[in-house]
């Protein structure tokens, strides 16, 4: 759970619709607050992000290394989640005493400390506020094809996309995603008909995410419709001729998946 999350959602949103645009402009948020953002060369097994909190100034400092660029989705969203630690009352107030020590952010990868889930959920608010983003999928059917118009309206990436989407799009969704034959995390709608996956750790076996990782040869970019039993746990007698529709996008051994019934 993220703490404060209504208040989170209030104040990344409408720091975003201060700006006519629909594409946050964060260059201009960070030339009115008068921000210091570095982008430099850090390594690749380092972090995406990290602010500092020096001499009464904040300085935020981007890796280049990991595809952080200004104008880059990964990037957007790297800045947007920096953003988060300046802008977010405890956040800012920890820096500023020492309370919370700098820490390193990475993107796309699913955060389990809170400060970072924090930061992450005020990034997708600020970068697809619902007032703006909903107006995009209002009586839309859902398809992969909707996310990637999504994504490319806000210009995040595919992942932001879809879990901004899971949490306030008109039909419900999960995320999987998957490296070397195992789940890595997932993440559903709030009302989702399942919630648990028939294997806790490992890719199941019938799905196309499992057929990737059975025999892995070019990246895949795949829907098939497959079977509740097969992928979900609890699947009670009447529902075992239930059937969901899985995308999946897979690229070096790396697999996600967008999971839904129509």
């Amino acid at each position: 759970m993220i703490r404060n999350r209504p208040s989170i959602k209030e104040l990344a949103e409408n720091i975003a619709l201060e700006y006519p645009e629909k594409i946050t402009p964060l260059e201009k948020i960070l030339e009115d607050e008068e921000l210091s953002v570095f982008y430099d060369s850090y390594g690749k097994n380092n972090f995406d992000g990290m602010t500092f909190y020096d001499n009464g100034k904040f300085y935020i400092h981007i890796n280049t290394d990991l595809g952080n660029r200004p104008d880059s989705a990964r990037g957007r969203f790297t800045l947007a989640h920096e953003l988060g630690h300046y802008y977010i009352d405890s956040h800012r107030i920890g820096l500023k005493k020492g309370l919370l020590k700098p820490h390193p952010s990475i993107t796309n990868q699913k955060q389990f400390d809170q400060i970072e889930r924090e930061a992450d959920f005020f990034a997708s608010c600020l970068l697809m506020p619902q007032e703006r983003f909903s107006k995009d999928f209002y009586r839309k059917k859902f398809s992969i094809g909707l996310i990637d118009f999504l994504k490319d309206e806000y210009s995040v990436s595919r992942t932001a996309c879809a879990f901004r989407f899971a949490d306030i799009g008109n039909h419900d969704i999960m995320i999987i995603y998957g490296e070397n034959g195992k789940i890595c995390w997932k993440y559903c709608s709030e009302q989702f008909p399942y919630q648990y996956l028939l294997y806790e750790n490992k890719v199941a076996p019938n799905t196309v995410m499992g057929e990737y990782f059975l025999n892995i040869t070019d990246s895949l970019f795949k829907k098939e419709e497959i079977w509740a039993v097969d992928i979900f746990n609890y699947v009670k007698d009447d529902d075992i001729q239930r059937k969901f529709f899985e995308h999946c996008i897979t690229y070096k051994g790396k697999a996600f998946s967008i999971i839904w019934e129509e």
